[in-house]
């Protein structure tokens, strides 16, 4: 097979793939970015699944950014969708929806006149809570490398923040509400809300040890110059397809049906890579946008790398327990009483209807045993009311997002996988159903993925779009810079990690990335 010399070669063709690519590239350096796909974006992608019919197939929203990642990249020329209203939170048992405002000012006097004095007290200390854990993970520091326990400690200015950073590691979810909203009905939409920002990138209930850091992390918000959270027109898939214009008119290059077998390694010096179809590209550096632990254990010779690395990077857990659907459909959802008031346009970009923190861990407790949950917790997304280019005219695309789906229990047994995806499916359907009686019969077409189907299409372990949950083991010093482990780095040369799975991610933020990139031009 003929061999290929390149200065960099970047595998995966996401927005951390995309991002290390155009940073190497622009740096001087001929570069390649590989996917064995048939389209750039990974799960940040918009896909046309049915005809006329495009979908955010997974990413939805481009997480608060730094202005210097933004200038490098330029993602200041891309196009957005101002939305008044980013959601609305609700349980769906006749209580008063949470309208969760762009504009904070918006947002504080809805809480105030809708849900009460206590429940702006409680916002207010819930952020306040959320401000030492979020410098201690570190989430939007671009260039820097995780932090040992030792340094999220340093973080805390006072012994509240100190304690803070105790409850991030150690606390849960319910717990850290609870304390800032304890009238559990009156405050219940709030609740849920939280509850679901935090355990979508978990595979553990919100009472369980340690899951507060997950809501911490969804809780984050950057100090300086940054852009805030936004939507993009034409799907988050915008963003990608900037990436790789970027890539190429720079002279890089974006190779697609190109799947990585092998990263080659000789003398503790990484040498380029094996395709699949047994061609070999060379280079000296070489990132890798697949999960970490995919990196170390499969696509490295094990010969090369330690045991004890090896057996690190195979304890990363990846259970994704989450269901996917995309509808096609013939109008938009009607919503009955007593929630008239979401027929509101502005407020239908994304609609969350939640599930108690009780509730929600009470159906991970169940999900784990293989029992579909009665009533999933879930978010319903209609991009095409606000962008209507995703859908034929006067129709819309939706999607929704519903957790727990049994991964454990009895799910290896014959057709018990696909039955639960078929009954979790319609659990999901009817529940939205229920407040909008005109959604089923709406519904033109619809697909419906499982964790399983989405680590087939994304090459993601589990089907965990976070490359490594964010349980509070794996935060910090136990989350992989772009050289590894701290105290514990990849003994190869020239090889780089840029994956969600690493420190900055998980979402689009591009942080992994971006680190990646820097890491490599600075060994250079």
């Amino acid at each position: 097979m003929p061999e290929s010399e390149y200065d960099a070669i970047v595998i995966g063709a996401g927005h951390n793939g995309l991002t290390a690519a155009v940073l190497l590239q622009q740096a001087g350096l001929r570069t390649v970015c590989l996917d064995g796909k048939l389209y750039a974006g990974g799960m940040a992608s918009t896909v046309e699944l049915f005809d006329g019919y495009r979908f955010e197939i997974a990413g939805s929203v481009q997480f608060p950014t730094s202005l210097e990642v933004i200038s490098e990249l330029g993602l200041d020329t891309l196009p957005t969708v101002d939305l008044e209203v980013m959601s609305v939170a609700l349980r769906g048992v006749g209580d008063d929806p949470l309208v969760q405002y762009s504009d904070p000012m918006k947002m504080f006097t809805h809480l105030n006149e809708v849900h009460g004095a206590d429940a702006v007290a409680g916002m207010g200390g819930l952020l306040m809570w959320a401000q030492a854990p979020t410098r201690a993970l570190g989430r939007f520091e671009a260039g820097t490398l995780p932090k040992t326990f030792d340094q999220m400690y340093a973080c805390a200015t006072n012994e509240f923040e100190r304690s803070a950073i105790d409850d991030m590691l150690f606390g849960s979810v319910t717990e850290v509400l609870d304390r800032y909203f304890p009238d559990r009905e009156k405050h219940g939409a709030i609740r849920g809300s939280m509850t679901m920002l935090a355990v979508n990138t978990l595979y553990r209930g919100p009472s369980t040890p340690g899951s507060a850091a997950a809501l911490a992390f969804g809780l984050g918000i950057p100090e300086g110059d940054f852009v805030q959270m936004k939507k993009l027109r034409g799907g988050i898939g915008a963003l990608t397809a900037h990436l790789a214009q970027v890539l190429q008119s720079n002279g890089g290059e974006v190779r697609l049906r190109s799947k990585v077998a092998e990263i080659l390694v000789a003398d503790n010096q990484v040498g380029g890579v094996r395709l699949e179809s047994g061609e070999v590209l060379r280079a000296p550096t070489v990132v890798s946008a697949v999960a970490p632990d995919v990196t170390v254990n499969d696509l490295i010779d094990s010969s090369v790398m330690p045991a004890d690395i090896r057996d690190r990077y195979a304890r990363i857990d990846h259970r994704g327990s989450y269901l996917q659907m995309h509808f096609a459909l013939q109008e938009a959802p009607e919503f009955a009483a007593p929630y008239e008031a979401l027929n509101d346009p502005t407020l239908q970009a994304s609609i969350g209807i939640f599930c108690t923190p009780e509730e929600v861990q009470q159906q991970w407790e169940d999900c784990r045993r293989g029992v579909v949950p009665a009533d999933p917790t879930l978010v319903l997304q209609i991009p095409s009311v606000h962008d209507p280019d995703l859908a034929p005219a006067g129709k819309h695309a939706a999607s929704a997002f519903a957790l727990w789906f049994p991964v454990e229990g009895n799910m290896d047994e014959e057709g018990r996988y696909g039955a639960a995806k078929v009954e979790m499916g319609q659990r999901v359907i009817d529940k939205i159903n229920r407040l909008a009686p005109n959604f089923e019969r709406s519904i033109i077409r619809h697909t419906t993925f499982t964790p399983k189907h989405m680590g087939v299409m994304f090459g993601a372990p589990g089907g965990d779009y976070c490359h490594g949950l964010l349980h509070s083991d794996q935060v910090g010093q136990n989350r992989p810079g772009p050289r590894g482990f701290i105290g514990q780095p990849i003994p190869i040369q020239g090889l780089y990690l840029g994956s969600a799975g690493c420190h900055g991610g998980p979402g689009i933020t591009f942080t992994p990335g971006y680190n990646a990139g820097r890491a490599a031009l600075e060994d250079r």
